[in-house]
């Protein structure tokens, strides 16, 4: 057999083992999978959208660095997933920060999850709803990044602490967004049949 018919028939084997594999784990049903995965996102709502407004951080130097933040946001996957876009511009319109991110629910672990891309760096983190927003850290060596986002009356406040045990929380981020308006994004555009 050469090489690439084996390929073929290896590659359609374990097509054909996947629906056998997860019904042994059980009855393994992904419409109720993406029912409880939108439901969860839904819940995440008052993020979708298009915003706008100014946000600091503080520069190694200490130097606090002033920029007009935006962040879209939308449903993917028939709203089983949630895309995040956020854009850091200088006075002169320059692009100077750009962060994406997809937030996920795992219905067998009852948690959220943010896969997030910025500034090279790329990470799966915890994000957990609040009543009015949500938080979500990163882990880094003895210090907690933790960043957390109130989002109520077309307004989006969020802000980033690095915490350390034993001091007092160091605040190094905030952005203050308005909202916009509606986006299509990032379903909008689809490549059709």
């Amino acid at each position: 057999m050469s090489k690439s018919r084996f390929a073929t028939v290896a590659l359609l084997l374990t097509a054909l083992a996947l629906p056998a594999a997860a019904q042994s784990q059980g009855n393994y049903d992904p419409a109720a999978v993406i029912t409880a995965q939108k439901a969860a996102l839904a819940k995440l709502s008052f993020m979708d959208g298009a915003w706008k407004g100014s946000a600091w951080t503080i520069l190694p130097s200490g130097e606090k660095h002033v920029l007009t933040q935006t962040e879209r946001v939308g449903p993917f996957l028939d709203g089983a997933v949630k895309v995040v876009e956020g854009r850091g511009y200088e006075a002169d319109g320059k692009l100077a920060f750009n962060a994406f991110g997809t937030i996920s629910y795992d219905p067998a672990k009852s948690a959220y999850t943010m896969h997030s891309y910025a500034m090279g760096y790329v990470g799966d983190y915890v994000l957990t709803p609040t009543a009015d927003g949500f938080v979500w850290e990163i882990s880094a060596g003895p210090m907690t990044i933790r960043y957390t986002a109130t989002i109520k009356g077309g307004k989006w406040v969020e802000v980033g602490d690095r915490l350390v045990p034993g001091q007092e929380p160091v605040r190094f981020l905030e952005m203050n967004l308005e909202r916009a308006g509606d986006t299509g994004w990032p379903a909008e555009g689809a490549v059709g049949p």
